[in-house]
């Protein structure tokens, strides 16, 4: 799904909770009475950092992600309760493990799904038990925290919510990077900028999870047992949020998660997105292209780098094949600079900050970039432009402005290819095998585990490494012209002054 349709909702567009003073909400009087039935839960809370855990967390519900079982009672149930028949049936394939395989000839053209609103679960679903929900609506929690505990409070009870089936078939431990330890992160993303992505993500996560609890939770013990709602299960919500949830366009940019529809995995050659289809009062997709019996059928997670894909979903397409990719590169100012204080102040003024990452694409780089360039090598006689160099890296004016300044052209150009080098030493070191240290005696299932992160990352490595690689090439190359140009003209010049000694 291309820019506002993706799959996922961009990070910052994911704040920490801040609420204004309760108001009353509607009336709920009229709600049917439940009482919150025996948890079945053996979690045990854990209200520590996530971040320093040993271990990935679990749950006590969901499945192992690639269960065939959980996936065939989800569409006999989904079936049973409205689904229309499809040309599509869940199955295991090469690409995302479980995805959505054609049972038939599927046209270009043709629109698929059709998931009414009633199978649909968004912030106005009705709750198992309707006092936790009506605590949280009277608090006036936003869509995305309120989805995560509904997610867990349905999934707290197990068969006697009308979406077991669903959150059976949803995977137990998402492979997003939401559920990476903080010293899986250090070992395997140690050179990518997508762990410092991750870290803020997982942050974020914490912060609300403590703000429901000091707002909410804590009052209210009897809806909200700490047994339950905790930051193990919340990390879990989340990634299903992260991972799962779409923005309908045709209805007012809601969210919601959709089953079914999010068996369907992604593929950088397509650009067709879920949307809500008003005629047929149904959730869809139109295929961009043909399909034929077996084939899986993709549609597009937005316009995304493989880090980003990594970071929400847990996986990297094939190196080559992403023509969204990107890799960032973090520039700082040099704190040694004379006029440190000065340039810092400029760019804090436009929101921006020291170090920034800008990204990087095998066909480029954005002028934003240079524009911080510039700031970075300026010397203090420049110290007038400081304000124009902090204005045009932040919001994108270098390219309406042209802001372009010859004489620090080659001094900036050396500063990016400087990050770019160090930033490739670091890929380097990791690809050869020096990013790993061996560790003590594994289980079978850490050793699969710390397989499949190394996996992950490496491929994520070697397609980043690849776009720095290209980014070194160019500015080298343009580097060598420049001082092959002044070489030249130099020579010129003094051949000029023979001749006029003579």
């Amino acid at each position: 799904m291309a820019q506002i349709f993706c799959r996922v909702l961009d990070s910052a567009q994911f704040p920490q909770i801040s609420w204004p003073p309760p108001r009353p909400a509607a009336d709920s009087s009229s709600s049917a009475h439940v009482v919150r039935r025996r948890i079945r839960c053996s979690l045990s809370a854990t209200s520590s950092n996530a971040l320093t855990g040993s271990e990935a967390r679990v749950v006590p519900w969901g499945c192992e992600i690639e269960s065939p079982e959980s996936a065939s009672a989800l569409q006999r149930w989904l079936s049973a309760s409205g689904l229309p028949p499809q040309k599509l049936e869940i199955q295991r394939v090469d690409v995302g493990e479980r995805g959505l395989v054609a049972l038939s000839n599927i046209r270009k053209g043709e629109k698929l799904l059709f998931v009414p609103p009633s199978l649909v679960i968004t912030a106005d679903s009705e709750w198992s038990c309707p006092e936790v929900g009506n605590v949280l609506k009277k608090n006036s929690v936003p869509d995305w925290p309120l989805l995560a505990t509904y997610l867990i409070s349905e999934a707290s009870l197990m068969s006697s919510s009308r979406w077991n089936r669903y959150i059976s078939a949803l995977p137990r431990q998402p492979y997003s990077l939401l559920y990476w330890t903080l010293s899986e992160l250090d070992t395997y993303l140690v050179a990518s900028q997508i762990r410092a992505r991750a870290i803020e993500r997982i942050t974020n996560v914490i912060g609300t999870y403590n703000d429901l609890k000091l707002r909410i939770f804590s009052k209210h013990p009897e809806l909200f047992p700490e047994e339950v709602f905790n930051i193990d299960t919340f990390l879990w919500s989340f990634g299903i949020l992260f991972s799962r949830l779409v923005r309908l366009p045709s209805m007012n940019g809601k969210v919601a998660l959709v089953p079914w529809a999010d068996m369907l995995n992604h593929s950088p050659e397509v650009e067709t997105f879920l949307d809500y289809d008003k005629s047929s009062q149904g959730i869809f997709f139109m295929t961009d292209q043909s399909y034929q019996p077996g084939e899986q059928v993709f549609i597009s997670y937005g316009k995304k780098s493989n880090g980003e894909l990594l970071l929400s979903y847990g996986f990297v397409p094939k190196e080559g094949t992403n023509p969204n990719d990107s890799v960032e590169l973090s520039l700082s100012l040099n704190k040694s600079d004379k006029c440190y204080k000065e340039k810092l102040e400029a760019l804090r003024k436009h929101g921006f900050s020291t170090p920034q990452r800008f990204p990087l694409q095998i066909t480029g780089w954005p002028v934003e970039m240079m524009a911080y360039s510039y700031l970075v090598v300026s010397p203090p006689n420049m110290s007038q432009h400081f304000e124009e160099m902090a204005a045009a890296s932040s919001n994108g004016t270098a390219s309406k402005m042209g802001i372009k300044y010859p004489e620090l052209e080659e001094k900036a150009l050396q500063f990016i290819l400087d990050c770019c080098e160090s930033s490739i030493s670091k890929y380097t070191k990791f690809l050869e095998g020096g990013g790993t240290p061996d560790s003590a005696a594994l289980s079978a299932k850490q050793a699969n585990r710390k397989s499949l992160l190394k996996k992950m990352a490496t491929d994520l490595y070697t397609c980043e490494r690849r776009i720095l690689y290209r980014t070194q090439y160019i500015l080298r190359r343009r580097l060598r012209d420049m001082r092959s140009g002044e070489l030249r003209a130099l020579t010129l010049f003094n051949g000029f002054r023979k001749i006029f000694k003579q």
